[in-house]
């Protein structure tokens, strides 16, 4: 057994970060002094207070490492790289929002959207997979990465086959001060049966109106030019709200060039009566 003091030392954590996994049941010691309190761990514990203490590095929350823990080695990896997946679209997603504001800034760029027209469609009804969760603005990327190849191995391990575009449904008004219920959406044939976050459910056929937009034009807060482009154009011709917004991902969307039409801004309305 070692003390609190040599298995921070031998696994360079703090006293107070040990302490802190205790706390969250994240490592708890082996053993606790029941006269003096003293913590106690056991040598087989070192594996994991170092791996605990690589992923803190990566700025991971103990709620995530927690999860990519749970499980095996396997899983562990699994999960890891999706986690890092998302991180780095995150970090794309920010650096294109910063370019956005140095071409302000710089006065080099436009505020604007290049002219496009709105269109309408009718979407039939269709069975989706689904996982919902709150999140705000900084982390919404990250969130739609995840939850996708969540939802893509889920469907690929029941034999299910997905079948177009994906979307992503906003609830409410995600903001960076905010958070938000939002909704990613992966249509598919087969039969597959809801687990942990993912439901299945039949999403309503629907009409919607909508607009083009490519990669680049999705960095906040420029895609939200692209909104308003949609809500003006469906209060100009009298059709109202039918639904909550959502982006349409064509596949694959991410290995097409930045400058071509990559995602859809699309809102559901009510069709015109005669």
């Amino acid at each position: 057994m070692l003390t609190i003091s040599e298995f921070g030392r031998r696994t360079g954590l703090s006293h107070k970060a040990l302490r802190l996994y205790d706390v969250s049941g994240l490592l708890p010691p082996a053993q606790v002094d029941p006269a003096n309190g003293y913590r106690l761990y056991d040598e087989e514990q070192l594996e994991r207070a170092r791996r605990i203490s690589v992923l803190r590095q990566l700025d991971m929350p103990l709620t995530k490492i927690a999860e990519i823990l749970a499980g095996s080695d396997e899983e562990a990896l699994i999960r890891l790289d999706r986690w890092w997946i998302a991180q780095e679209a995150t970090t794309a997603a920010r650096r294109a929002t910063l370019q956005y504001l140095r071409d302000r800034l710089s006065r080099t760029g436009t505020s604007g959207l290049p002219p496009r027209p709105v269109l309408t469609r009718d979407v039939p009804a269709t069975k989706i997979a689904t996982i919902r969760t709150d999140t705000d603005q900084q982390t919404l990327i990250g969130v739609i990465v995840s939850s996708t190849y969540e939802i893509r191995a889920h469907l690929a391990a029941a034999g299910a086959t997905l079948t177009g575009e994906s979307w992503v449904i906003f609830h409410g008004a995600v903001t960076p001060e905010a958070e938000a219920p939002v909704e990613v959406c992966m249509p598919f044939d087969g039969l597959v049966d809801p687990a942990g976050p993912i439901a299945i459910r039949v999403e309503p056929a629907h009409r919607e109106a909508y607009c083009s937009i490519t990669m680049d034009e999705c960095a906040f807060p420029r895609i939200m030019l692209a909104y308003d482009l949609v809500y003006d154009w469906a209060r100009a011709a009298g059709l109202p709200e039918a639904g909550p917004p959502r982006e349409v991902y064509r596949p694959d969307c991410h290995l097409l060039p930045r400058d071509q039409p990559a995602v859809d801004i699309a809102l559901p309305i009510l069709e015109r009566k005669a």
